[in-house]
């Protein structure tokens, strides 16, 4: 098992990170990390994901909707078509620290006979997506509660 993490704390209310976070169809116009999400944000519902990662490796997975938890947590799981190679469950968790700030979480769990060739590379890279998505997203909702 692996785990690659990054969080930031946002000036805004859980209610408004939230709706940004499930607002699929506006990825394009903000997120810098997944582009473009295809699918309902409902739980059991299978979603087209879109990634560039800094390096400029463009992905698409099709994981499933494991979690929705109104204004607190939205997770998604999905695997490789061989089975046991790679797993990845990608959650994102959303804290109210007090009124008008939250913590911002963003992980992702792999798991297979391919995370052992994972180099510091890879992760260096996804990280890194996070925290510009994590910075995109802190923008927007700032933006939005002002």
């Amino acid at each position: 098992m692996k785990e690659v993490r990054s969080e930031i704390e946002i000036n805004s209310y859980p209610e408004s990170v939230w709706r940004i976070l499930i607002d699929f169809a506006a990825y394009d116009q903000w997120n810098p990390f997944i582009n473009k999400i295809i699918g309902p944000p409902t739980e059991g519902s299978k979603i087209d994901i879109y990634i560039e990662t800094p390096s400029g490796k463009n992905r698409k997975y099709s994981p499933r909707i494991t979690k929705v938890e109104e204004g607190r947590e939205l997770r998604w799981f999905g695997k490789s078509s061989l089975p046991g190679f790679l797993n990845a469950e990608h959650i994102f968790t959303i804290e109210e620290l007090q009124p008008e700030r939250v913590r911002f979480i963003q992980s992702e769990l792999f798991d297979g006979l391919l995370t052992r060739v994972f180099g510091k590379g890879v992760d260096t890279d996804i990280r890194q997506g996070f925290q510009d998505m994590n910075d995109a997203l802190k923008k927007r909702a700032e933006r939005s509660s002002h």
